[in-house]
């Protein structure tokens, strides 16, 4: 549902005061006709719709009994503790995804790419309920659905073929995780995932959580098979670590051939992980998303899911605290993730969906600092969200 809609005295991304007209869900430059509705911005900042580049919607535990976390602390540590949590503690995939929509949506949030796992023990079924969940939403927040082969891929017979499953069953991306030190032959996993995302023309979104040279090399096949079979702006490597750990002259040639192939790079700013050159990849061009990754989950207990919050971890974690750093970091949580994600017609320009949340804040770089919470949250003209509390007509979830 779209409506007609005037925003008074507003300042898009922190410029000067003006108005913005909706009409027919989208901003136009003239003003929308007589009668529409109209609300006074009070000088608030306007940013688009922001973006949710990588999440695992059915694995929150968001509304559950708390879980004690007493997993081991490698990565095969926490896959195992979190596919038996699945049988344990009665995870619904539609349910739990909804809950963290609805958590997500009073920030702001209206665009979310999510991993959702594909493997021999619970097929697609929670492929199946993000489909269900992404329905219920439709007009509010948008959902794309990675199918995330996370218990591995090629060491588990049968995964490649419920794969194909997923996405015959709606899932938008092919997703992969790291190759080599999961899969054991980098090769043959790409290979696999590139096929796939070449028979279904689909996006490719893989994990590569790979550490030094091995996930440089990683990135060097994903590159070599982008190229071949002209994926270009359709694959995005998410954490790619090794990016943060290499000597200069190796991490500089990378990230141009990254850039060359415009493949997106999504980083959350993990506190406990490598931080990436996010100043030099964006100043190289390579489009640089973020994400949440996982919410109050089994894997760790953390997380709003609010991407300006995001903004603020970060430009913490690159030691950012000039205002034009701070700015960028919005920039990777708004128009980063758009493109990186391939949204279309996204902004506050006239032809873009009437998507915005209005921030009390002086400046961009205050807003990220301070991340004021009562947000107005506005989905094609149409009021979700006035000041912090929730219109009535949304989806009741459970």
């Amino acid at each position: 549902m779209t409506t007609d809609l005037i925003i008074r005295n507003v300042r898009p991304l922190g410029g000067a005061p003006t108005d913005l007209f909706i009409r027919d869900g989208r901003f136009v430059e003239a003003a929308a006709p007589k009668g529409t509705d109209a609300i006074d911005a009070g000088g608030q900042i306007a940013l688009p719709g922001l973006v949710e580049a990588h999440t695992h919607l059915d694995k929150t535990l968001i509304g559950m009994d708390w879980y004690r976390n007493e997993v081991g602390p490698t990565r095969n540590d926490r896959i195992l503790a979190d596919r038996r949590a699945k049988r344990e503690l009665g995870i619904d995939a539609r349910r739990q995804s909804a809950r963290q929509i609805m958590q997500t949506l009073p920030f702001g949030v209206t665009h979310i790419r999510t991993h959702v796992d594909v493997d021999t023990e619970i097929g697609i079924a929670n492929v199946q309920g993000l489909v269900a969940t992404r329905a219920a939403f439709a007009g509010l927040v948008d959902v794309q659905i990675v199918a995330f082969p996370q218990s591995g891929m090629l060491v588990r017979p049968s995964t490649l073929a419920l794969m194909e499953e997923a996405l015959k069953a709606g899932a938008d991306i092919v997703g992969g995780i790291d190759p080599a030190s999961i899969d054991r032959d980098p090769v043959r996993h790409l290979d696999a995932i590139f096929a796939l995302a070449d028979r279904h023309s689909k996006p490719i979104d893989i994990h590569l959580h790979e550490p030094g040279e091995l996930g440089a090399f990683c990135l060097e096949l994903i590159i070599e098979r982008t190229r071949a079979l002209g994926l270009q702006g359709r694959v995005m490597a998410s954490h790619a670590y090794c990016l943060g750990t290499l000597d200069a002259k190796r991490q500089g040639t990378l990230i141009d051939a990254l850039a060359t192939e415009n493949i997106a790079v999504m980083t959350v700013g993990s506190p406990s992980a490598p931080a990436l050159p996010l100043k030099l990849l964006r100043q190289s061009g390579v489009i640089v998303a973020s994400g949440s990754d996982g919410i109050q989950g089994t894997w760790e207990p953390w997380g709003s899911g609010d991407m300006l919050e995001r903004a603020k971890f970060l430009a913490q974690r690159n030691g950012m605290t000039a205002d034009a750093d701070l700015e960028a970091a919005v920039d990777v949580c708004t128009f980063g993730g758009a493109t990186g994600i391939g949204l279309r017609d996204y902004g506050l320009a006239p032809g873009c969906h009437g998507d915005l949340v209005l921030v009390g804040a002086q400046t961009l770089a205050e807003a990220v600092a301070l991340t004021p919470h009562e947000r107005t949250v506005i989905r094609g003209g149409r009021i979700l969200l006035r000041n912090g509390r929730l219109s009535k007509d949304l989806p009741h979830v459970e």
